[in-house]
Order: structure tokens, then sequence, then C-alpha cells
């Protein structure tokens, strides 16, 4: 069964909202936007989190996860071969965001940040000349937003788009220290298996917030939208209140999006609420991961679904966004990018992303390129990565290109062909210290149709380190290590892979 939300049902919902959404710039929605000033082209970045490629029917999954998507990109230039700087959010956000690589910027922690010496180094100051705006509901992409504040003229708190509830003051009192303030808050307040510190004061807060959210449940029948710090949320709020935003800001603008979903937990609305269920999809089958568990393999096939399943409900999100931006005529003047900061994964005994793992799942994400007034499609397959995104926005709009970037313009803005000797690389170092030589790690490098992946530091292999590779071009599931019988191969490639990261070790090295 499926229910579709119209506009009064929203406008119900949307009564959950805070007090700021009802704010003029919403109003301001309902007129006609100012001719854009200047020849100068905004720009929208715009972020699923967690989205895979591989779970993309524009680029071969089996299920048409995202029909808005596919639709739309018959008029855009479509990246099939595109690479995330990690496989988790403040490595894969900050690498997109400074155009370099997580061994470079050092984000590389939970909830982490750049290196101090290199905030300067971000997409918002390349565009000092553009009014610039961003927000996200994820608290760990705040947390770099944040760091970066100096050079955003306007950060939307990211409470601000989340349902009424009483955390709010939480999150702004305690925005540095955000993620042990929210424990300590929810610990007290928040029955989590059905117990909370203070007994008292979580039940009456459980009542609070049922009453306020009870006419959403029917919507969401896996519960609301939520991430780790939020009461919940709704896209269709957040896109109306977007397109209000965008409505008023000066132009030229800088705009930077970044949406929960698809990222876990996977609550899709009523709409799309199992659409996929019994539709036969048989994954390949792959073995189970050094890390993998056997529950989790068993689990995986109704994670996925639920997963392809929320990402119904982003896509529907972007189009109803993109439908705005075409009706209002900002589009015409708009350079649209769509991407992710990482994938998800649903195989080899593992469920999600920021495991140990860079399988292709994780690390191949989307990029879709609106060029202003484009109108016919393009396929690009050359090999790309995450770092390119800063420079090729740049080179669009006339700004100068940072020397400290280490991607290059995308084609086919790009000059020259690309170098078929050419490598992406990815970075998984979490348990790592920011100020010190990687020494816990998984990393990656693809090139010439080839992907190494190796692990060092991890004393549960029983080995100082662990290396496989594969062709991605042969076989794109990653089922056949050739490490022992491609030993040349794999010799060069983890050579070139080593002396990257002994350069990216070299500032941290004692004395």
């Amino acid at each position: 069964m499926t229910s579709r939300m119209n506009r009064r049902d929203f406008l119900k919902l949307a009564g959950l909202a805070p007090l700021g959404l009802a704010s003029p710039r919403v109003v301001k929605l309902l007129g006609a936007l100012e001719a854009p000033q200047g020849p100068a082209k905004n720009v929208i970045v715009l972020v699923l989190d967690a989205f895979s490629a591989y779970n993309m029917f524009l680029y071969g999954y089996p299920r048409e996860t995202a029909p808005n998507i596919t639709r739309l990109a018959k008029r855009a230039i479509v990246y099939h071969n595109h690479f995330a700087g990690s496989n988790f959010t403040t490595s894969g956000t900050a690498s997109l965001l400074t155009g370099t690589l997580p061994w470079t910027n050092r984000a590389i922690e939970d909830n982490g940040v750049v290196a101090d010496a290199l905030v300067a180094q971000n997409i918002f100051n390349v565009f000092s000349d553009y009014y610039r705006t961003a927000f996200s509901h994820n608290s760990w992409v705040a947390t770099l937003l944040h760091q970066f504040g100096t050079y955003i003229q306007d950060l939307v708190p990211r409470e601000k788009l989340y349902l009424q509830t009483y955390d709010s003051f939480i999150h702004s009192l305690f925005y540095r220290d955000d993620d042990i303030a929210n424990v300590a808050w929810t610990r007290d307040l928040k029955i989590q298996g059905g117990y909370a510190y203070s007994l008292f004061l979580s039940r009456l807060y459980k009542t609070i917030r049922d009453r306020e959210t009870a006419s959403l449940e029917a919507q969401f029948p896996l519960g609301i939208p939520v991430n780790a710090s939020s009461d919940g949320f709704l896209l269709e709020q957040t896109t109306s209140w977007l397109e209000g935003h965008l409505a008023v800001i000066p132009r030229p603008f800088l705009a930077y999006f970044h949406f929960l979903p698809p990222h876990a937990p996977y609550h899709t609305s009523l709409e799309f609420y199992h659409r996929f269920a019994g539709d036969g999809l048989r994954p390949p089958d792959k073995p189970l991961d050094e890390w993998g568990d056997r529950e989790a393999a068993k689990a995986s096939l109704e994670s996925r679904t639920q997963y392809d399943e929320y990402i119904l409900y982003a896509d529907k999100a972007f189009g109803d966004l993109y439908g705005y931006l075409e009706r209002s005529g900002l589009l015409e003047n708009t350079w649209l990018i769509l991407t992710s900061d990482h994938g998800e994964m649903f195989e080899r005994g593992q469920i999600g992303h920021g495991n140990t793992t860079l399988y292709q799942p994780l690390v191949r994400v989307p990029l879709v390129i609106f060029e202003p007034g484009r109108q016919v499609g393009m396929d690009v397959h050359t090999l790309t990565s995450v770092v390119d995104v800063l420079p090729t926005l740049a080179h669009v709009t006339g700004h100068a290109i940072p020397a400290w970037t280490e991607g290059v313009v995308l084609p086919p803005y790009a000059a020259t062909e690309a170098d078929p000797d050419r490598a992406a690389y990815a970075v998984q170092a979490r348990k790592s210290h920011q100020y010190a030589p990687l020494s816990r790690a998984t990393t990656m490098l693809v090139k010439g149709g080839y992907k190494l992946i190796y692990y060092m530091g991890y004393e549960e292999l029983r080995v100082p380190e662990l290396v496989k590779l594969y062709d991605i071009e042969a076989d794109p599931e990653e089922l056949v290590d050739l490490v022992s019988s491609s030993k040349g191969v794999a010799a060069e490639l983890l050579g070139e892979l080593k002396a990257k990261i002994a350069e990216s070790d070299r500032p941290y090295l004692p004395g």
C-alpha cells in the first residue's frame, strides 16, 4: 500500500517545525525571483549522505532507486567512475570541501576537523567574492562547517530544520562539544532499551515528544527520519525551506546543502515503504570480509532493501528541489552538482559504512553536474576523484584554481585530455592520530583498471599488512583477489601507494 503526502497534509505536518521556519524568506518564496545580478553563475553543491553509485539504476543497478535522478541526468554530465576520498562522513566531506585527500587535510578522526594550519584551504574561501551559505543535517558535517565558519556568511543552524524539539538548545549552547553534550542529554532524558538515567524526566520527555510527532507516525512506518543527535526531520520541510532561502539570498551565491538521507537509519516514507519487497533481487554471493559478521550477512538483503527504499525518499526531495530551480528560472544561471561523501555496503558480512574496508559500494559515488543551459546529456567514464570537484567549480566560474588542491579540472571542461596514468585514492584512518603518521589505516589506489586495497596496523589480523588487488573493469564485484597471481602489478601499485603515505606522513615525523 502506498500513500502520497499532499499539500494539505504537508502543511499540517509542518506545524511541528520550529517557529524559525515561518520567516519572511519562506513567505517571499511565493513572489518572483529577482533577476540574477551580472554574468556570474551561482553554484549549488547538493550532497546526499551515504549514497552509493552501486545502488543506482543510473549506474547499472537492477532496482530503479532514483527515478528522478535517472530522468534528469539525461540533460546533465554523468561521471561513471567517480571515487570518494574515504568511507565515512568526516574524511569524505572534508575531501569534497577542501579538494585534498584525508591524509593531506588530516580530517581523519570521528567528528574531526582539518589540520589547524590548513583551515583556509576550503571551497568557501575560494568563492570569497560570492555569497556563501551552507547547511547539513549531519552533526559531523556541521563540525566541519563550523570550522570553516569564518568563510561562510550564512551557516544555517542544523537544528533550525529539525522537527520541534526540546533538544535544540543543547546543540546551540554546546555546539563545540556537541557529541559529549548530546550523549549526556540522551542518557538523562531519552529512553533507550527501556531505561534512561532520569526515570521521571525521561517519561515526561517521551510523553511530550510522542504527542508532538503523533501525526507523522503514519507517514513513516519505520519511524521519522532521524540522525544520532536529533528528534527527527522531514526532507519535505528541508527542501521547502531551502527554496525560500535560495529565493532571497544575494547573487551570485555558493550553496552547500548536505542532506542526511539515505544515511542510516533507513526510515523511508509510506509512499516508498515495501516498494522493493519480494522483487526477487539476488545480489552476488561474496565471501565474508576479515571483519565480516555472519549475522550481519543474514540481514544484509533486508537492510539493502530498506536502504534502496530510503533512496527513493531522498530522490523525491531532489526532484522537488530541481523542479523549483527550473520553475523559478534559477537553474538557467546555476551550476548544480549532485554527489555524495561516501557509499554504503550490504555484503561480505558488513552493513553500513565507516568500517575498515574500501570496497566499491563504499567509495564509488555518484557525480552528476547540471550545467546552466545544458539540455543534452553526456556520460564520462574517465577515472575521477572527489578532489576534482573544487578545481572544476573554480574553473567554470572564472576563479583561480588554488595551488593546494590535489584535484584536476574534470572533463569536458579540462583544456587537455585526461591522464590515462592518473590514480584515484581513498583513505580510512579513523584510529590514527590527526598529527601523527598513519598507524592504523586502510588506503586504496585505483589505476589503469586495477584497484589495490592496503591494510596496515590491524593487530587483530596478526600480520603487519594485508594487500588485495582487483581488476575492477573485468571484475567489478571484486570477487577475485589477484594479489598472488599478479604479483608484479600488486608490487608496483603498492610501492606507489606507500610512497604517497610516506609523503603525507612527512610533516608529522618526530623532529
